[in-house]
């Protein structure tokens, strides 16, 4: 096997799903956030790592879509695959470095301010 081809690696990494699904979702997000890798190769693998590790797949997917050098097309639909409703998506983003909770409660109310004295 050819393991220093995109395609090689990617193969590697598919067999390893069934024997460690850890170090599986750590060599396909290696090789979805590889800027060396296909497009193509890069989505593919960031598609197979929302079953592995939604966090992963979190971050391959916002490595890709934020590539300028990616196609358009590609970006769009890792784009879309971080958005995709989905169990693992709902949790993809938490614990991602500069994450932070966007839909909190709101804030109590501001003191009223004092009425202005009278001149």
């Amino acid at each position: 096997m050819d393991y220093d081809s995109d395609e090689g690696r990617m193969t590697t990494a598919e067999q390893l799903a069934t024997h460690d699904p850890r170090a599986a979702a750590e060599a396909l997000r290696a090789i979805a956030c590889d800027d060396g890798v296909g497009d193509e190769v890069r989505l593919s693998a960031a598609e197979l790592l929302p079953a592995l590790d939604p966090q992963a797949a979190a971050q391959a997917c916002l490595a890709i879509a934020s590539d300028d050098g990616v196609g358009d097309e590609v970006r769009l639909s890792a784009a879309e695959l971080i958005a995709a409703p989905s169990p693992q998506a709902a949790g993809a983003f938490r614990g991602l470095p500069g994450d932070r909770l966007r839909h909190r409660p709101p804030s109590p109310p501001s003191p009223r301010r004092p009425p202005r004295p009278q001149w």
